[in-house]
């Protein structure tokens, strides 16, 4: 078995008019191919919509996409233990 592909879901909401929580802010898709030597992760928030290569053999490359990830979906800058739980799923994919 190989997993290609993952997704994860914001834990920031947006809100709604009446000021309740509404959907996440931001979703996002991971997705490395057999044999490519890219990991492609897609970043979807509200009205945009956008997609980044990481070179999977790049560890700075990596981290730097898990801070991108960590702050898109959490809504705000993490700490370097928030950031390494996005990197470890980029690490899944770069195996």
């Amino acid at each position: 078995m190989r997993i290609t592909s993952i997704e994860l879901t914001g834990t920031s909401k947006t809100t709604l008019r009446d000021g309740s929580p509404g959907l996440p802010g931001a979703f996002a898709r991971i997705s490395r191919l057999q044999g490519d030597d890219q990991i492609t992760v897609e970043l979807l928030t509200p009205g945009n919509e956008r997609s980044h290569e990481v070179q999977a053999d790049d560890r700075d490359d990596q981290w730097s996409m898990a801070q991108i990830l960590q702050h898109a979906l959490d809504g705000y800058e993490g700490s370097n233990s928030e950031i390494n739980e996005y990197l470890r799923i980029i690490e899944y994919l770069a195996d």
